[in-house]
């Protein structure tokens, strides 16, 4: 079992790791860009590196990984007294957003992979945070008995992880980016989906 303090230390290394990889791709490209650079301005080992990443490409995609543990840790917080649509609304609005990163990672991810690795990745995020919401239903709805009732909140969490990723996709699209519309996007999105489904 990994203690607090190593957990700590851990996301600290991802942290710079992931600042580390940011500067680089952005000033001299990624496949310019090796492993052993990144490890060094981000003053760990090679060996290190490679406990937390498993290629300097998964660097790109550090953003999806940090914002759904920021989205679980939010979530499992939420006390289940609120809508559906208001515990995921503000467990996503949780995550340490940086607006500029994101958009510069997004854009690094564009040009420098081929779009099959990227929507295999989004996929699987994607996945994960319905994972999330699934395990959010079950934890505040109850224990789920029989078939249909499984069925409803793996759907659900389905439609909303959809919704979710669609209004980010919106929002990556658009030239000017913002918290807040950000928030108004996701949103709109999850009310939506609401409309579509009985709130628990």
């Amino acid at each position: 079992m990994v203690r607090p303090a190593q957990t700590a230390r851990s996301e600290r290394t991802r942290e710079a790791l992931r600042s580390a990889a940011l500067v680089r791709f952005l000033g001299q490209g990624v496949e310019e860009t090796s492993a052993e650079q990144i490890a060094a301005d981000a003053g760990v080992s090679l060996r290190t590196f490679y406990r937390h990443f498993t290629s300097k490409h998964d660097l790109l995609f550090a953003d999806y990984d940090a914002g759904l543990q920021w989205f679980r840790s939010a979530l499992a917080e939420q006390s289940g007294e609120e809508s559906l649509i208001d515990s995921v609304h503000a467990a996503v609005m949780a995550a340490p957003y940086d607006v500029d990163a994101v958009a510069k990672i997004a854009e690094l991810r564009t040009r420098e992979l081929d779009a099959g690795r990227i929507v295999r990745h989004v996929r699987q995020v994607e996945a994960d945070f319905a994972e999330a919401v699934e395990e959010y239903l079950v934890r505040t709805g109850g224990p789920t008995v029989g078939s249909d009732e499984r069925l409803r909140v793996t759907v659900t969490a389905r439609c909303i992880s959809a919704a979710v990723f669609g209004a980010m996709e919106v929002w990556m699209l658009d030239e000017h980016r913002s918290l807040p519309e950000l928030a108004r996007l996701c949103r709109t999105a999850l009310e939506a989906v609401a409309a579509g489904f009985e709130d628990r």
